[in-house]
């Protein structure tokens, strides 16, 4: 399987294909170079690796799309993305909203919370409105970084599907 792994401020990933072997080992072709690989899960979530014959201590905490990688004392933050992530993500990355965007209610329910104000900027991914539908609260986020134009939503009423609740420009 092939991985890209983007060090934290780096702009080019490395590829990294790896091939199971049998016995918990592995193959690992870094930069053309193929590394031999026997990794084993230690209790406390630490696992022991030998590397072309070194042996290392390594330690790893997820932080979103991120793995933070301590090695030898040191952490070092690396992004990694498969073949269908990194595919994904360019696909989106592609696709941005521009102009005035109009937030409507997904299904029928209830708002809970407005969380701005007209006049408010925003960023994209902010939360902009709660709306509680099948027992379950679902923030709405703002598709696009922009000020907030419009609100209809009003905290304790009811909501139809697509009702228009925020539009922000």
């Amino acid at each position: 399987m092939r991985y890209y792994a983007t060090l934290k401020g780096q702009k080019e990933p490395v590829v990294v294909d790896v091939e199971p072997l049998k016995d918990g080992r592995y193959a690992l072709t870094l930069n053309g170079k193929r590394h031999e690989v026997d990794a084993l899960a230690l209790e406390h979530g630490a696992v022991s690796m030998v590397i072309d014959n070194e042996s290392y201590s390594v330690e790893f905490e997820d932080h979103e799309d991120e793995v933070a990688v301590l090695v030898k004392g040191h952490v070092v933050r690396v992004d990694v993305a498969d073949e269908r992530r990194r595919r994904l993500r360019a696909a989106t990355a592609a696709f941005s909203a521009e102009g005035k965007q109009t937030i409507t209610a997904p299904m029928p329910g209830k708002v809970v919370k407005v969380l701005v104000k007209v006049g408010d900027e925003v960023k994209e991914g902010q939360g902009l409105v709660v709306v509680e539908a099948m027992k379950m609260e679902n923030e709405l986020k703002s598709p696009k970084a922009g000020k907030v134009v419009e609100i209809t939503a009003k905290e304790g009423s009811a909501v139809e599907m697509n009702a228009k609740l925020v539009v922000v420009e």
